[in-house]
């Protein structure tokens, strides 16, 4: 895996991040295998809900437990691992509900907040729930097996910070004072069946209810009372999930894309975990247009690709060496903007670097990550 593979190679965990549609499931599945070819212990979990990383690794599904990557599948695919290959697929929901559970202070107050509609929305739905449950799982794995190597697969993000803000900004939610001081009637009543007038007399109260309606500040209201006592633990832990980010045994890999938004987003992020002491272990720059004509010599004019074309009996040469020239002029084009694009990334993001070209199809088996890992 040449530079990101030596970045890679003293880490226990290893976080794929960049912006959605750049191929940081695949290449996430790439980094595991490669490090379980050389007999390693891997796992790898993505967030990805299209499921690819299943159909890559030749699973047909996969879910919140790890599975084993069976012998016979690496078989099929002429390979050989000295190691063991793990993955799985996050389940944002249970993973909530196993970190209510372990906080929760007894059994009534766990079954009081798995029902509570506005939990209901937070652990599915969200925004910065499944990367907050993300973190949540990595410090699991990481702190609860044994893995020579956990390779975590990212959500998507509309925005490079979300990634690093997202705890932040639930774990404010859930430690709202403003929201318990609006809802302190309500929060020291206690109860499930709670009317209207429990909400407060208070204008500002009963002012929202207009909007929100009653069920809904009764649903808040009766959420942050089972929260009660149970915030100090998520804080505590949220902490102890980013302590483990700055560790040296992580290394973040910042994926990104040949084009300009995607290198633009990608150098934001580096900064980023630069400006938050995150380690990095490299960057990849992903699905970059080869050059077809290396050299930078002149192109072969549509004559001399119709004489060659001619030559070997190939009919409607005249025609096929006109489009061929077209064609080939089009991707140079392509090709040389890529490479801008890439050198600017790779010079401006210092570390392990590896360019991966443009592939002729989707990778979906065992075979195809092992091509993948060798471009790494």
């Amino acid at each position: 895996m040449g530079e990101i593979r030596d970045g890679l190679a003293r880490k226990r965990i290893a976080v794929c991040v960049g912006s959605g549609g750049v191929g940081k499931t695949t290449l996430a599945a790439a980094i595991a295998l490669q490090r379980a070819l050389e007999g390693g212990r891997v796992l790898v979990c993505t967030i990805d809900p299209a499921r690819r990383l299943a159909n890559a690794l030749g699973l047909e599904t996969l879910g919140n437990v790890e599975a084993h990557v069976p012998d016979h599948k690496f078989r099929e695919a002429g390979l050989a691992p000295r190691g063991q290959l793990f993955a799985m697929m996050l389940d944002v929901k249970r993973t909530w509900d196993d970190l209510v559970a372990r906080h929760a202070p007894d059994r009534t107050r766990q079954d009081r907040i798995y029902k509570n509609r506005i939990y209901q929305q937070l652990s599915s739905a969200l925004a910065g729930s499944q990367e907050y449950m993300a973190m949540e799982k990595l410090y699991e794995l990481a702190t609860e097996r044994d893995y020579d190597l956990i390779v975590l697969d990212t959500p998507p993000t509309a925005h490079a910070l979300d990634f690093l803000e997202a705890p932040d900004r639930i774990l404010d939610f859930l430690g709202s004072d403003t929201a318990r001081i609006l809802l302190a009637p309500a929060l020291s009543a206690g109860k499930l069946g709670l009317k209207l007038f429990h909400l407060g007399s208070g204008y500002v109260a009963k002012t929202l209810s207009r909007f929100t309606g009653a069920e809904v500040l009764t649903d808040l209201a009766d959420f942050m009372a089972s929260f009660q006592g149970m915030y100090e633990g998520f804080k505590n832990r949220a902490s102890a999930v980013r302590a483990l980010l700055a560790q040296p045994e992580v290394g973040f890999v910042v994926v990104s894309s040949a084009s300009p938004r995607s290198v633009d987003e990608a150098l934001y992020f580096h900064e980023r975990l630069h400006a938050e002491s995150m380690p990095i272990a490299g960057v990849i720059a992903n699905r970059v247009a080869p050059d077809l004509w290396p050299g930078g010599g002149a192109l072969p004019e549509p004559d001399e690709l119709a004489a060659a074309l001619a030559a070997r009996g190939v009919p409607d040469a005249r025609d096929l060496g006109a489009r061929l020239a077209r064609v080939l002029a089009e991707h140079e084009v392509l090709a040389r903007a890529d490479a801008r694009e890439v050198e600017l990334l790779f010079r401006s993001a210092p570390g392990p670097h590896a360019a991966i070209p443009r592939l002729e199809s989707d990778v979906h088996n065992l075979a195809g990550l092992a091509r993948l890992a060798v471009s790494l």
